[in-house]
């Protein structure tokens, strides 16, 4: 696994004040001073809050670094509501028949609560896997753009990303990156990312492709680039390993839907899947109780499957 591309380029909710609200700004997102933003004010439960989160009514999504993982596995069989159950990721159990063995990966949900900015967000979104080929492997990086309006999904299903991943022996890691793009100077190379030949995600083969390194290389430098601009930001980056192992912590690699949901660190522990469904009918992820209330956060779901292909 390389170091993360993106270490220097934080998302925005571990940038210092200072930067984050320069950036803020340029966006257009309507902030109190930079001194108000660590300014400590007392809350009715004696918590303290920021003087921004006492004046706008607590953080925002995209002021969270942390996530929580969620899994929906494949054959997962509705409950008596007609709902599907979602797990958290620690509880799946692998599936080792997936050793060796080839997937494909979909982008499958891009829920925007909340980006920087307001109205409708254009999203780079960079994903990362290492492809296990004969004698090595090879760093995979492959970017798009999506819209999304503020408190909607962007619209996409089954969006191809990587086609034939060769998993090895150990599982695979993917890592993904999101940026939000204000800046008009880059709406060139989104309408380009948004071309039918990025539509169809990147095809792999089981041995070493020339072609794939700079491809890679370039994907990754147009996220690098779109995100050092000043009124562009990222908000989202999580890495998650899916392995076989039978360590009590941990992820295992199964067919199913991985859902990356950015949450603060203070839920992280007491986040409970079970409260939370896959409503087929809807085509989203809703609570058990009202079938209407939707996950409140920012959150990315993309889909492993066996690949069938040559």
């Amino acid at each position: 696994m390389t170091p993360n591309p993106f270490a220097d380029l934080p998302v925005i909710a571990r940038l210092p004040p200072e930067a984050a609200l320069a950036r803020l700004e340029a966006m257009g997102e309507p902030l109190e001073k930079a001194e108000d933003v660590e300014a400590p004010v007392a809350f009715e439960t004696g918590r303290p809050r920021s003087l921004r989160d006492w004046l706008t009514g607590g953080p925002r999504p995209w002021q969270h670094t942390a996530h929580t993982i969620g899994f929906l596995p494949a054959a997962a069989m509705p409950g008596a509501d007609g709902l599907l159950p979602i797990h958290g990721v620690g509880e799946t159990q692998a599936d080792a028949s997936l050793k060796n063995a080839r997937v494909s990966v979909r982008l499958n949900a891009l829920r925007v609560a909340a980006y920087p900015g307001a109205g409708i967000h254009r999203i780079l979104f960079d994903f990362y896997a290492r492809n296990q080929t004969e004698g090595g492997g090879e760093d995979l990086h492959f970017n798009a753009t999506y819209r999304a309006r503020e408190g909607e999904r962007a619209p996409i299903l089954g969006y191809p990303i990587f086609n034939g991943l060769s998993v090895g022996t150990e599982g695979v890691a993917f890592r993904f990156h999101t940026v939000n793009v204000k800046n008009d100077d880059d709406e060139a190379i989104l309408d380009f990312l948004e071309g039918d030949s990025f539509k169809a995600g990147l095809k792999l083969a089981t041995t070493a492709q020339p072609a794939i390194a700079p491809l890679s290389s370039m994907a990754l430098g147009v996220t690098k680039a779109l995100a050092a601009r000043n009124r562009n930001v990222s908000v989202q980056d999580m890495f998650i390993g899916l392995d076989f192992s039978a360590n009590a912590m941990g992820a295992r690699l199964a067919e199913g839907d991985v859902i990356a949901v950015q949450i603060p660190e203070t839920l992280v522990s007491v986040w409970d899947w079970s409260l939370w469904a896959y409503d087929r009918a809807q085509g989203r992820i809703v609570d058990r109780a009202t079938r209407r209330t939707l996950i409140p956060y920012n959150y990315v779901a993309f889909s492993v499957t066996r690949y069938e292909g040559a």
